[in-house]
């Protein structure tokens, strides 16, 4: 099933949260959403599921607009998480995947599936309230998905989550696309989107700035990563030919150059002053894109 936003604005008033917004993600893909806060993520997340009216413009799930009818079809994990404190995780889960059209028994069974692959398999009974941030936070995301959704919006998804069970969710995502799930997810980390996303689009300010494939995303930018370690002072190459930036590290320095030609010039300066230890050409990173077409980096 395909989602498809066309020319979508949304206007508060005199302000705009969402202008002018357009991208089709095809069946069974994984696609990422970035901006920095207010950049109207979760305001385009509301319009897709029907929370919220465009202004102006269509949204289209499988040709069809998303009303309540598809709920049962749609899963949604909010940035603002919604839990019941008081109830037991067991009560809470059934409790929402019956509002999603499944039987008790059936929700029981995918609560157990999914408790015991986060790893969590003694909390079916506990209240809500006796479990940390980050196992709330697990709880949430079985609620968005126990009901095997066909659409699976995902808003910072990550937060709040140490690294261990950042791995734990990701293969979580994982099994779930390669069931069929189509996936829109947002992330203030750049290298979960990186790893996950095939297709993305920044947006600032309410207007996409960036959009397409990652891998033409990194082509077109035009730049790349020199990593250099060394056992002599390489801050000389702040103002070398074709170095756009320069970072000094522990062990030497990170370069933006304008390319492969400027490599082999750095090279050629530099091999007959000492020893290196690594001289490495990488791609840019997806943060180094979105500090340059943002103009700030996430906090």
């Amino acid at each position: 099933m395909v989602l498809e936003i066309k020319n979508v604005s949304k206007e508060f008033g005199s302000f705009t949260a969402v202008n002018s917004l357009s991208f089709v993600i095809p069946e069974n893909e994984m696609f990422g959403f970035l901006g920095g806060n207010g950049a109207g993520k979760t305001t385009t997340f509301r319009m897709i599921l029907g929370l919220l009216e465009p202004t102006r413009g269509e949204i289209h799930w499988n040709g069809e607009k998303i009303d309540y009818s598809k709920s049962s079809k749609i899963g949604y994990l909010p940035e603002e998480r919604g839990l019941y404190p008081k109830l037991k995780v067991k009560d809470q889960i059934v409790y929402l995947a019956r509002l999603r059209g499944m039987d008790k028994a059936a929700a029981l069974r995918e609560l157990e599936y999914w408790l015991d692959r986060f790893k969590v398999p003694e909390y079916l009974n506990k209240k809500v309230e006796e479990l940390s941030k980050g196992n709330q936070q697990k709880i949430q995301v079985i609620a968005a998905i126990i009901h095997k959704p066909e659409l699976l919006i995902l808003d910072e998804p990550f937060s709040g989550l140490d690294p261990v069970n950042v791995e734990l969710l990701k293969d979580a995502v994982m099994e779930l696309k390669a069931k069929g799930t189509t996936i829109v997810f947002s992330s203030h980390r750049m290298e979960h989107v990186e790893e996950l996303c095939e297709n993305l689009c920044i947006m600032h300010k309410g207007s996409p700035v960036v959009h397409g494939a990652l891998k033409e995303i990194k082509r077109s930018f035009g730049k790349k990563n020199l990593s250099i370690h060394a056992d002599f002072d390489l801050s000389f190459l702040k103002d070398f030919p074709g170095v756009v930036k320069a970072k000094p590290v522990t062990e030497g320095v990170i370069l933006q150059i304008t390319g492969e030609e400027a490599a082999e010039g750095i090279l050629k300066d530099i091999v007959k002053k000492g020893f290196i230890r690594k001289f490495e050409i990488e791609e840019p990173s997806l943060n180094d894109i979105f500090i340059e077409k943002v103009g700030a980096a996430y906090e």
